[in-house]
């Protein structure tokens, strides 16, 4: 199976399954003398982990980070860093009864055609579990930003039809869906309930900002910064759209309405608008950049579906197990982890460039 790394400098590779017994990361390229937070990395994993949020799956996981390699007296050593989380509640009975039937809304039937074998245990890699160590190879992305002063932060600005109006990514979202907007997200709240309560699942959109960032970042054609955000961010699991800048509503404006006014302020360049995103030809331009990501409502849930089996049989499936009626809360660290890969990614390839 190819597709487990991503990055050229900064370069991160998932290994394990969701009922594996344990799932890991090696990180190759961070370089020597980083101060290696542990504390930092457990909190993003707490983030995300399964049984941590009211809102999500019952699965109750401590995800508790174990570092094998490449850290010394708390400092990186410029040596792979190798990092593992046991998997410690599994409940892979819960998926005997699927074993021959592909789940609708999963990987289930493209992973079978593929490899000509599946993990039914939760979807083996395909499962969002898979994420976990995304997370903590994008926190010891994050300790390597925060050495240049660049800061990511995501939030949910919309569960199913409910949007937020106040889009203030400068404060701690101080609610369980880190959802910019407090009034919004008890609504938001109240609609993942009703999806639950009917059996169901729903969808929605996460909004990410990066701050301090500095021009340059990011090359002119196939490696364009944006495109491998787009990269990046599409990888994840259930993630099915990603606009920048003003996206899709570019389409209305005219180039004099979409085009961002620069001008020079006490010695530097300043943007009047940032419809670009932060991002011109595939280069940063030192503007935030601000991009959303669209999730799919969780494909597992507790209805009865019409499906097929192994046997090209049309069969019907009730789904049973712990599963998130709403995967966007979780997946805002997620998001930031591999928006954080990407850009410490992009800046060990740019400062390679200056060292010329």
């Amino acid at each position: 199976m190819a597709g487990n790394t991503f990055g050229t400098l900064f370069s991160v590779n998932t290994f394990g399954e969701s009922h594996g017994p344990a799932l890991g990361v090696t990180i190759d390229g961070l370089p020597a003398g980083i101060k290696f937070d542990l504390d930092f990395i457990q909190s993003e994993m707490n983030r995300r982990r399964p049984g941590a949020n009211s809102l999500g799956t019952t699965r109750n996981e401590g995800d508790e980070i174990e570092v094998i390699s490449g850290v010394f007296e708390g400092y990186s050593t410029g040596c792979p860093i190798t990092m593992i989380i046991k998997n410690t509640s599994q409940k892979s009975q819960d998926y005997s009864a699927i074993k021959d039937v592909f789940r609708p809304g999963h990987a289930d039937y493209t992973y079978t055609e593929k490899f000509g074998i599946r993990d039914y245990r939760g979807g083996g890699r395909s499962s969002g579990r898979e994420t976990s160590m995304r997370v903590a190879a994008g926190a010891v992305a994050k300790l390597l930003l925060k050495e240049i002063g660049i800061n990511i932060k995501a939030g949910t600005i919309q569960i199913g039809d409910v949007k937020a109006k106040k889009l203030d990514f400068d404060h701690t979202f101080n609610n369980e869906l880190s959802c910019p907007d407090e009034e919004a997200a008890i609504l938001m709240r109240d609609k993942i309930k009703d999806a639950k309560d009917n059996l169901d699942s729903i969808g929605g959109i996460i909004e990410c900002h990066v701050s301090g960032m500095l021009p340059g970042l990011g090359d002119p054609c196939f490696d364009k910064l944006d495109a491998l955000l787009a990269h990046a961010i599409l990888s994840i699991g259930a993630c099915k759209g990603f606009e920048i800048g003003s996206g899709f509503e570019s389409a209305k404006l005219y180039g004099s309405q979409n085009n961002d006014k620069m001008h020079v302020k006490d010695g530097k360049v300043t943007f009047d608008t940032n419809n670009a995103g932060g991002i011109l030809g595939g280069i940063s331009n030192g503007n935030n950049i601000i991009f959303r990501a669209a999730f799919k409502p969780t494909p597992s849930i507790y209805k009865e579906q019409e499906t097929i089996n192994k046997s090209l049989e049309n069969v019907k499936i009730q789904i049973k197990g712990r599963h998130d009626p709403c995967i966007v809360p979780r997946a805002v660290v997620v998001v930031e982890a591999m928006t954080a890969i990407v850009l410490a990614d992009r800046y060990l390839v740019w400062r390679a460039y200056e060292s010329r």
